[in-house]
C-alpha cells in the first residue's frame, strides 16, 4: 500500500471523528477567509468605482453628527468646486427588516448629475423630481422584493420618527435607475424634501456632503480649502476622497482588523487543540500497529512522516474547503457593504495562499509531538504495552 493509502486509511478508523474535526477546521479556515478580506479591504488603496473627482465633507469629530443645509452655499462657493450635493443616512426597516437595504434622501437632480454610473430614464427623474413621496430604486431591487411602479413601499423608521411621532414612512416608488457601480446598485432613494418637512428633528440638517472638483491634481488642496472654511465654526468639517470616507463610515462599529484578530486567534487556538488531541488519541490506539510497521521494515523516519502527513493532511483538507468556500460567500458579503462607499469585496488569491500556508503549519504545529513519539518507539515496548 503507498503511503497515501496508508494516511487516508488511518484517517477512516474513526470517520466521525475525523470528520467532525474537519468540519472544526473548515469553520476555522471560512472564518479566516472572510475576516481576513475584510481586512484587506479596510487597509486597501482606492477602490474600483470610487471616482477621483469627487470628494465627500462629512463632520470633522464624528461622521455620525449632521452638518447644516446651509453649508453647502459655501462648498460651492470654494475655489475648484463644480458641484455639489448631499445624502444622509436614514436607517429604517422594511418588512422584517432582515431584508437591509440602504436608503438616502436626495435631491433628485443634483444627485444624478453628481454620479453619472447611475442612469436613470429621464421620465422617472421627472416623476422623482415633481413627487414629494417619491422614491426611486435599483432595478434589481424591484426585481428581488417584487415591487412594481406606483407601489407604495412602508419603512419603518428606527432613527427618524416623523413629527407627528409616526415611525412608518410611506413611499410612492415612481422610478428604477441602473448603474456599473456595485457599491451604489442597491440604495433606496427617496426626496429630500419630503425627509426634511416630515422628520421629527434636527430639521435643516444633512448628512454629509459629495462634491466634484474641478480638476483631480487639486483634491488635497480642494478638500483642505473646504476644512479651512469651517475650522471656526459651529460645525467644522472634514473631506475625504470616496474611498475613504466609505471606510470611516464601516469603521463606526470598532476596529474591525483587531477584532478579526482577536476572533481568529481564539479560533485558531480552539482548532490546535482539539487537532492535537485528536493526532494524541488516534497515536495511543495505534501503538501496536505502529509496532508491526516497524516489524515490516517500514523506518523510524518513514513511521514519523506518516503520523505527522496525517495531521498536515486533515489541516490542509480543511483549510482548502473553508477557504473555497470564502470565496464562494465573499459575493454575498459584499451586498451588505454599498452603504459603506463604492467598494465590493474581493476574494484575494494572496488570502488562498495565506489560508494554504497557514493550513500546513497547523498541522505541522499539531503532528509534530505525535510523530517524534512514533518516531522514537521501540518495537519491544510497543508491543509490551498492547
Amino acid at each position: 500500500m503507498s503511503n497515501f493509502g496508508l494516511l487516508r486509511a488511518n484517517l477512516h478508523r474513526h470517520p466521525v471523528r475525523t470528520y467532525l474535526t474537519l468540519l472544526s477546521v473548515l469553520v476555522a479556515f471560512l472564518l479566516f477567509g472572510l475576516l481576513r478580506t475584510l481586512a484587506v479591504w479596510f487597509g486597501s488603496g482606492p477602490a474600483e468605482g470610487a471616482s477621483v473627482d469627487r470628494l465627500v465633507v462629512s463632520a470633522k469629530y464624528s461622521i455620525i453628527d449632521m452638518l447644516p443645509i446651509s453649508q453647502m452655499n459655501a462648498i460651492v462657493g470654494v475655489d475648484g468646486v463644480a458641484a455639489v450635493t448631499h445624502q444622509s443616512w436614514f436607517g429604517g426597516n422594511y418588512q422584517d427588516g432582515r431584508s437591509f437595504f440602504p436608503k438616502f434622501p436626495v435631491e433628485p437632480r443634483s444627485y444624478f448629475a453628481m454620479f453619472p454610473e447611475l442612469r436613470i430614464d429621464p421620465a422617472h427623474l421627472d416623476a422623482f423630481e415633481r413627487t414629494r413621496t417619491g422614491a426611486v430604486v435599483p432595478e434589481s431591487m424591484l426585481a428581488d422584493f417584487g415591487w412594481q411602479l406606483g407601489d407604495k413601499i412602508p419603512i419603518e423608521a428606527d432613527i427618524w420618527p416623523m413629527a407627528d411621532g409616526n415611525r412608518i414612512w410611506e413611499f410612492d416608488l415612481v422610478g428604477t435607475y441602473t448603474t456599473d457601480s456595485e457599491g451604489q446598485g442597491g440604495v433606496f432613494l427617496f426626496h429630500y424634501h419630503f425627509f426634511e418637512e416630515a422628520r421629527g428633528f434636527a430639521k435643516g440638517t444633512v448628512g454629509w456632503y459629495t462634491v466634484r472638483i474641478e480638476d483631480p491634481d487639486r483634491a488635497a488642496e480642494v478638500a483642505n480649502a473646504i476644512d479651512v472654511t469651517f475650522e471656526n465654526s459651529m460645525n467644522p468639517t472634514k473631506t475625504a476622497t470616496e474611498d475613504e470616507f466609505g471606510k470611516a463610515f464601516a469603521a463606526q462599529i470598532g476596529d474591525l482588523g483587531l477584532m478579526a484578530t482577536g476572533i481568529l486567534s481564539a479560533v485558531f487556538f480552539t482548532v490546535l487543540l482539539l487537532t492535537g488531541n485528536t493526532m494524541t488519541q488516534a497515536l495511543r490506539e495505534r501503538i501496536p500497529e505502529l509496532a508491526v510497521l516497524k516489524t515490516l521494515g517500514f523506518g523510524n523516519a518513514r513511521v514519523a512522516w506518516l503520523v505527522l502527513g496525517e495531521s498536515v493532511l486533515l489541516c490542509v483538507v480543511g483549510g482548502v474547503l473553508g477557504i473555497g468556500l470564502a470565496a464562494l460567500f465573499t459575493p454575498v458579503a459584499t451586498a451588505f457593504l454599498p452603504q459603506f462607499g463604492p467598494s465590493a469585496l474581493a476574494f484575494a488569491w494572496q488570502t488562498a495562499a495565506t489560508g494554504v500556508g497557514v493550513a500546513i503549519l497547523l498541522g505541522v504545529v499539531v503532528g509534530a509531538v505525535p510523530a517524534m513519539n512514533a518516531g522514537r518507539l521501540s518495537i519491544a515496548e510497543a508491543l509490551r504495552r498492547s
